[in-house]
């Protein structure tokens, strides 16, 4: 399991995990129960510990001018947050990114199509809506690299 929680919903949404995968194993257990250990996986010493910091960190997987990293098209990109706005009530967000290098988003070896700025709608989770025709999603955004520029 990656350790990417930064917020209460993506807490809450691995504690569900977690009891189903108990569930799975034969062993029920309470949703309180399920939070104590998201918040020991990820490293505080209780959910009310977790629940405190979480809250204070933004619901956005980014923030204007946020270095971050990722797959567009399948493609890996490093660069920097040039737009963001919130949809429907933070229910996800348009993103606009400006990539250091073009990406080719061609698989084709006989021509290339580059891209280097790029808007996407994602969900909380950094993860585009749209997908390509086999299944992967446009856009995954990965690690920030660092703060605001």
């Amino acid at each position: 399991m990656s350790h990417s929680i930064t917020t209460r919903e993506a807490a809450k949404t691995r504690a569900r995990e977690i009891r189903t995968e108990q569930a799975n194993a034969g062993t029920s257990i309470s949703h309180a129960r399920a939070l104590e250990l998201v918040a020991r996986e990820i490293g505080y010493r209780d959910w009310n510990t977790a629940s405190a910091r979480l809250s204070n960190r933004p619901e956005s997987p980014c923030q204007l001018g946020d270095r971050v990293s990722g797959l567009y098209l399948k493609q890996p990109f490093e660069g920097r947050v040039h737009a963001i706005r919130e949809l429907a009530g933070g229910m996800g967000y348009e993103v606009t990114l400006h990539f250091d290098e073009p990406v080719d988003v061609v698989e084709f070896e006989s021509f290339s199509g580059l891209r280097q700025r790029v808007t996407a709608m994602v969900g909380g989770d950094g993860v585009s809506w749209a997908k390509t025709s086999d299944g992967a999603p446009h856009l995954i955004l990965g690690d920030v690299l660092s703060g605001t520029v």
